[in-house]
């Protein structure tokens, strides 16, 4: 189980049947707030804020695809040393007045947003929206198409995603070490030219630019999970080219590491017992018909029994322990209409067919069947270890932090404080820090929370509506991970309604 801070939307989790858990902060930059006023970009950067964009076919129905230059180092732009961001557009399709491009932002760090648009945003964004807006999205720097970070092998991540992380012994924890190592090592050696450049500042900044090539004066932007501290990122930074900009399932980025990985773990309890809830209703609940507190328990019972004794999968190099169950369970968390998919794949693997939590495992690490993995997860690390200081410096700080870790939540609380350890290890030095984001002179900005949302806590909307100098909260009363496009009419309405007309929702709108 690796569920640091990994945080995307629920579309790309379970029905590319795939993200979660690591830190986000402001990140390191030589470039302080700007002010309310626009100011043309510096002399050394025009040569990519005035770059032209050359689209071609994607090969997908309806899509347009091209590069992008970006400086790898802001400090240093026009040395040679860029990276390459990949873009990809839908045109509006009319009628009606074209309001420019919508930039949008899946989560991650480390989710395709190319993958997204062109699976999910390009074609399931409303109608209305899609017909007066460029539906554009790319892939941030250091994520699947825009210079990579690439560490472990295929089988090498088949090997990490195994490892025991709730480990009862000496030998366990040192075993548990040694993979974050053999993660960071590998990440190093075949990716160390980008691993000091793929903070989330550096990607907001990338978003300026790209936003000057689309030819747009202000950015429009969906930003949701983890895209809402990358858009916050973005207002803190360019006030003044704010458009309508949307956070749904948002971050606090006031919150250090430690605080975010407790918070996203009592958020997991939440899920969970709604979960618990309903399964209790059912015919037949694997985990029994009791309280939450009683099925909580029997799902760590069969954890642990997992631990002593994995069972088949249906893949030899891979059968069921309780790191990979565990995640399992967490990625079916992620939306509400995965639950009977969960009940199906805890009934079979009780049964010893591990195959469907396996399954669902995979789609959260995004991993083939032929057994290759996306990037997601070394993007992922990459990003959150820049983006703040690690949560722990050693093992002792974790068996410190169980007890809170544990109380928030008594099923996953041990394995999400051991797998708060990854970054501690990383070669590369954080440049960021927990901080408060104000975007002072920005135009409104709609930041949506979700009461019961698993990988963003509530609490964590409205602390960043409260931050922005223009936040406007839009709270949805429900389950699961972000609200736009997940059934809710009234959500759906408010933000089509600000993203089509300007017009923001009534503070303290709840649906």
């Amino acid at each position: 189980m690796d569920t640091r801070r990994l945080l995307r939307t629920t579309g790309i989790v379970i029905a590319a049947a795939g993200l979660l858990l690591s830190g986000c902060t402001s990140g390191g930059s030589d470039v302080a707030s700007a002010s309310a006023e626009p100011t043309p970009a510096p002399a050394a950067l025009r040569p990519y804020y005035e770059q032209k964009l050359t689209w071609r076919d994607c090969g997908v129905p309806g899509f347009q695809c091209s590069t992008m230059k970006a400086p790898l180092d802001y400090a240093n732009p026009g040395s040679g040393q860029d990276v390459d961001i990949a873009v990809a557009r839908r045109e509006a399709t009319g009628p009606g007045k074209r309001l420019g491009s919508l930039l949008v932002n899946p989560g991650g760090p480390g989710g395709s947003g190319i993958g997204y648009l062109q699976a999910y945003a390009g074609i399931g964004y409303p109608a209305a929206v899609r017909a007066q807006y460029d539906m554009v999205s790319f892939d941030p720097r250091g994520v699947a198409r825009s210079s990579p970070v690439e560490c472990l092998t295929g089988q090498g991540m088949d090997r990490f995603t195994q490892v025991d992380q709730t480990p009862d012994d000496a030998a366990e924890r040192d075993a548990l070490v040694a993979s974050f190592k053999e993660l960071a090592a590998a990440c190093q050696v075949r990716s160390g030219r980008v691993l000091p450049h793929v903070s989330t500042v550096e990607a907001a900044r990338d978003m300026d630019v790209l936003r000057a090539v689309l030819g747009d004066e202000k950015l429009n932007y969906v930003g949701a999970s983890y895209g809402t501290f990358l858009g916050a990122t973005y207002a803190d930074l360019f006030p003044a080219r704010v458009g309508r900009l949307v956070l749904d399932g948002a971050m606090d980025p006031t919150r250090p590491a430690l605080e975010l990985n407790r918070d996203q773990t009592e958020g997991f309890e939440t899920a969970f017992r709604s979960f618990a809830k309903d399964c209790a209703k059912q015919p037949e609940c694997p985990l029994g018909r009791g309280n939450p507190d009683a099925v909580g328990q029997n799902l760590k019972d069969f954890f642990r029994k997992l631990d002593a004794q994995p069972v088949s999968s249906g893949d030899p190099n891979r059968p069921l322990g309780e790191s990979l169950a565990t995640t399992g369970v967490i990625a079916a968390l992620y939306d509400e209409s995965a639950w009977p998919q969960l009940r199906t794949a805890l009934t079979d693997a009780m049964n010893g067919d591990g195959s469907g939590l396996l399954a669902l495992a995979d789609s959260y690490y995004e991993r083939d069947a032929d057994g290759t993995y996306a990037n997601l997860m070394f993007a992922n690390a990459a990003v959150n270890c820049l983006d703040l200081p690690p949560a722990f410096k050693g093992p002792e700080g974790v068996q410190s932090a169980l007890p809170s870790f544990e109380k928030a939540s008594p099923v996953f609380g041990a394995g999400l404080a051991w797998a708060s350890l990854n970054c501690t290890y990383w070669p590369v030095k954080a440049t960021g820090e927990a901080r408060p984001l104000t975007a002072k002179g920005a135009a409104p900005i709609v930041v949506v929370g979700t009461t019961r949302d698993p990988a963003t806590p509530y609490k964590w909307a409205k602390a960043l509506a409260g931050q922005l100098d223009s936040g406007t909260l839009l709270t949805y009363d429900g389950d699961g991970h972000t609200a736009y496009g997940r059934g809710s009419e009234c959500i759906d309405t408010a933000i089509n309604r600000y993203l089509l007309q300007g017009q923001p929702p009534a503070p303290g709108k709840r649906c």
